[in-house]
């Protein structure tokens, strides 16, 4: 018998990626989809691509209406997401898709969000090393029963440089990142930002200067990854005429003696036997359009001898593999699926 699902902010863009994704799962049921201002009205009126949907209708985003399911998926806006944790005490599995549980340091919390801190939940991005023994998160995520799905920004510079960290062929103290960006990362909710008028033809940088809230969360990773010392990193996102996709531009600085052979093992070791985290031929690097529908980010590496620094190149989908795809390859490790089940390594072209 299929597990049952529940997803909260069904109607947003994260929510409806959720869905799309576990449409398709065969282990899962969904039989439940919540929303606040949109509850009453139905599913297809929101996600009019979802067809095989449009039965459902959407109900309030309730403890009570999400309780009583095997898996709970919550989409909701930052700082929502802690208010259910003990109601759902009761629930086998439950994965949250915002930053409510991503953080351990209540610092950090408070620098970038603020309000209630959470505790944090195992960290949805199996691929990420968590140490040179080239072990990583996914063997935190078996069994997991919450999970934090991650930031799209972070888990993607995070797989872009972790390799490195890990390897200690590269300095974290000298991170240097440029993101463009889909709007689709911000949200669905009304911003004059976000208008047609303000993106199309044009490139727009925002958070600048150290204020993206993926900072921290990045920082996090690469500790994780096994950097000491200070972990600096200059973060700057830029909005572009996309609806999904991220294409982050990362480099570091080459540590003092590393061969250029030893940078590219780095990176190929850890990704070899990875489905969907592909490092790319070398002088190869990635388009956002490869990724489009695809749980993939695939990933160009080029070593500047001239700067001194290592540069990679991560192109993902920020709904698919940035989000929603990291959840749900999380959930079928936590629950003993083949990681792969419901995800595709395989984008939408043109």
């Amino acid at each position: 018998m299929p597990l049952s699902v529940a997803v909260s902010g069904a109607s947003g863009y994260a929510g409806g990626e959720i869905l799309r994704l576990l449409a398709a799962h065969p282990e899962v049921e969904i039989r439940t989809v919540t929303a606040h201002s949109n509850a009453g009205q139905p599913l297809i009126d929101h996600q009019p691509h979802l067809r095989s949907l449009r039965h459902l209708t959407l109900q309030p985003s309730t403890p009570e209406v999400l309780a009583g399911h095997d898996i709970v998926f919550l989409a909701l806006p930052h700082g929502q997401s802690g208010q259910y944790t003990e109601a759902l005490a009761d629930t086998a599995l439950v994965i949250d898709a915002g930053a409510d549980h991503r953080l351990t340091s209540s610092d950090d919390w408070d620098a970038f969000y603020g309000g209630a801190f959470h505790e944090p939940w195992a960290y949805g991005v199996p691929e990420l090393l968590i140490g040179s023994d080239g072990a990583k998160q996914r063997e935190k995520l078996v069994g997991a029963s919450r999970i934090a799905a991650p930031g799209c920004n972070a888990s993607t510079v995070a797989l872009s440089l972790a390799p490195g960290v890990a390897a200690g062929v590269i300095d974290p103290a000298d991170i240097v990142t440029v993101l463009a960006v889909g709007p689709s990362g911000a949200g669905k909710s009304l911003k004059t930002n976000l208008l047609a008028a303000e993106i199309l033809g044009s490139a727009n940088p925002y958070a600048i200067g150290g204020t993206h809230r993926h900072i921290p969360e990045i920082r996090q990773a690469l500790r994780g990854a096994g950097a000491s010392g200070d972990i600096r990193i200059s973060f700057t996102p830029v909005l572009v005429p996309m609806s999904r996709g991220i294409l982050a531009t990362s480099t570091a600085p080459i540590a003092p003696g590393v061969t250029d052979a030893q940078i590219r093992d780095a990176w190929r070791n850890a990704y070899a036997d990875e489905t969907f985290v592909q490092l790319l031929p070398e002088g190869s690097f990635p388009r956002t359009a490869d990724v489009v529908g695809a749980n993939t980010a695939l990933m160009g590496l080029a070593i500047d001898r001239a700067a001194g620094r290592v540069v990679v190149v991560t192109a993902v989908d920020n709904l698919a593999k940035g989000i929603a795809g990291a959840a749900i390859q999380s959930m079928n490790i936590a629950l003993g699926f083949a990681e792969t089940t419901g995800l595709s390594v395989n984008g939408v072209a043109p």
